[in-house]
C-alpha cells in the first residue's frame, strides 16, 4: 500500500525520504511541491531526479479528499463537504473578509463532546481524522481558491480548528497538521493566525502549550459549573476552575497575550446581565489585576433538534456592554454563511454515529423539560401556600 505524503509534517517526510535513501533537502523540495504548488503528480516535480520520481511513484501518493459537494453563500462564504469514507463526510468553510481570509477546518467525523447548541454534537461521533485528512482540507481549499481567482499568491491567511470535532481529542493527528500549516516550506502561517478551539480538554491544553503553541479559543458558554455541565458535558470532567487555571498557564506560551472565550448566546439560558457580571468575576478571579482574555459572543444558529433559541439583539448588546464596561475586549460575531448552513455551530456533514448521540441528547432534553416543569409546579404550590 502506498504512503499518502499529505500525512507527513516536514520531519515525517524527511524520515520517509531517508527510508528511500534520499537526503533531507529532497524532502524539502517535495514538501514545497505539495503544499506551496499544490502538486498531486510526481511527474510535475521537474527539479527531482528521475530516479527519485520513480521511487515516489512506486512507494507514495498524494491523495486528496474527495469533494462530495460545494455550496457558495451570497456573502462569499464557501462550504465544502469532503467524503472521508465508510459513510462519513466532514465540512470545511472558507470565510472571506476585508482584512483576512479564514478557513474553518474539521478534526473529527462527528464529535463526542455533545454540546447542546452544536449541530455536530447531535450527530454523534464516528472517528478521528488523520493528519492527512485534516491538512487535505487546507490543501484543497487553498489551491482551489487560487485557481478560481487566477492567482499564484496565498489566498488563505487564517486557519481556525473550529469545524466538526474537538481538536484536542485528536491530538496525535492535530499537531503534525498544525506544524505543516506553520512551516515556511508549506503554508507559512503565523502562530497568531492559526487558532485551535477547544471545549476544555485541560491536559491537552497543557501539552499544546509545550508542543505547538498557537492561538487558543475556549468554548465557555456559561458562567457557572451547574449551567456549563448542562451545555458542555465535558465540564463535568474539567470544571471551570480547572479550565480557567489551564487558560492562565497557556498564556505563558501563547503567541498572543490573551485567550479568546467563545460564548454562544442562548435566549433565556445564558444571556442575562447577571450572568455577564458572573463572567467578569470569573475571569478576574482567575488572574487578578490583568486584562488577559477577550470574549467573542456568538448569536446562536438554531437547528430543530437543539430545543434552543437565539438571544434577541438587545439582550446580546446588553450582555456585551457589561463585559466591555468591565474592561474586557468583547466582540459580537457576525453570522456568515447561514443561508448554506455554514455558520458557527451548523456544520454537520454526515456521520455514522457509534455513540447513540441523538438518543442520549433527546433523553437529556426530556429530563430538563421535566425538571423545569417540576420547578414551576413547586413555585405555584408555594404561591398557593
Amino acid at each position: 500500500m502506498k504512503t499518502n505524503l499529505l500525512e507527513f509534517d516536514l520531519a515525517g517526510l524527511v524520515a520517509f525520504c531517508e527510508s528511500l535513501g534520499e537526503k533531507r533537502f529532497r524532502a524539502i523540495q517535495i514538501y514545497r511541491w505539495i503544499h506551496q504548488q499544490g502538486a498531486s503528480d510526481f511527474a510535475a516535480m521537474t527539479d527531482l531526479a528521475k530516479s527519485l520520481r520513480f521511487k515516489l511513484e512506486q512507494n507514495a501518493c498524494i491523495e486528496p479528499l474527495k469533494v462530495a459537494s460545494e455550496h457558495r453563500s451570497k456573502d462569499g462564504t464557501v462550504k465544502w463537504l469532503f467524503d472521508v469514507g465508510d459513510g462519513n463526510a466532514v465540512e470545511a468553510v472558507f470565510i472571506p473578509e476585508d482584512d483576512r481570509a479564514t478557513l474553518c477546518i474539521s478534526s473529527q467525523a462527528g464529535c463526542a463532546v455533545g454540546c447542546r447548541f452544536c449541530s455536530t454534537g447531535h450527530q454523534g461521533f464516528s472517528r478521528n481524522l488523520t493528519a492527512g485528512e485534516i491538512i487535505a482540507q487546507l490543501w484543497f481549499a487553498e489551491h482551489s481558491l487560487r485557481r478560481s481567482s487566477g492567482t499564484t499568491e496565498r489566498v488563505i491567511s487564517n486557519v481556525v480548528m473550529m469545524g466538526m470535532g474537538e481538536p484536542l481529542q485528536n491530538y496525535s493527528a492535530l499537531v503534525p497538521a498544525l506544524r505543516t500549516m506553520l512551516d515556511d516550506h508549506a503554508y507559512g502561517l503565523s502562530r497568531r493566525r492559526v487558532t485551535v478551539s477547544t471545549s476544555g480538554v485541560v491536559p491537552m491544553m497543557d501539552r499544546l502549550a509545550r508542543d505547538c503553541p498557537v492561538a487558543l479559543a475556549v468554548s465557555l458558554h456559561a458562567p457557572d459549573d451547574v449551567l456549563r455541565d448542562h451545555l458542555v458535558p465535558l465540564n463535568r470532567k474539567y470544571p471551570l476552575r480547572e479550565l480557567l487555571d489551564a487558560c492562565v498557564r497557556y498564556l505563558a506560551s501563547a503567541p498572543r497575550d490573551f485567550i479568546t472565550f467563545e460564548y454562544c448566546m442562548l435566549d433565556g439560558v445564558n444571556d442575562r446581565a447577571e450572568q455577564a457580571h458572573q463572567l467578569v468575576d470569573l475571569v478576574r478571579a482567575a488572574l487578578p489585576g490583568k486584562s488577559w482574555c477577550k470574549f467573542n459572543l456568538i448569536p446562536f444558529n438554531p437547528f430543530p433538534a437543539s430545543g434552543l433559541s437565539r438571544s434577541p439583539p438587545p439582550a446580546i448588546d446588553a450582555f456585551a456592554e457589561v463585559l466591555s464596561h468591565a474592561g474586557i475586549v468583547t466582540t459580537v460575531r457576525k453570522t456568515r454563511g447561514d443561508d448554506i448552513d455554514a455558520a458557527c455551530g451548523q456544520l454537520a456533514g454526515e456521520v455514522r454515529d457509534r455513540t447513540r448521540a441523538a438518543e442520549r441528547m433527546a433523553s437529556r432534553r426530556t429530563i430538563s423539560i421535566h425538571r423545569a416543569k417540576a420547578r414551576t409546579f413547586d413555585c405555584k404550590e408555594a404561591d398557593i401556600g
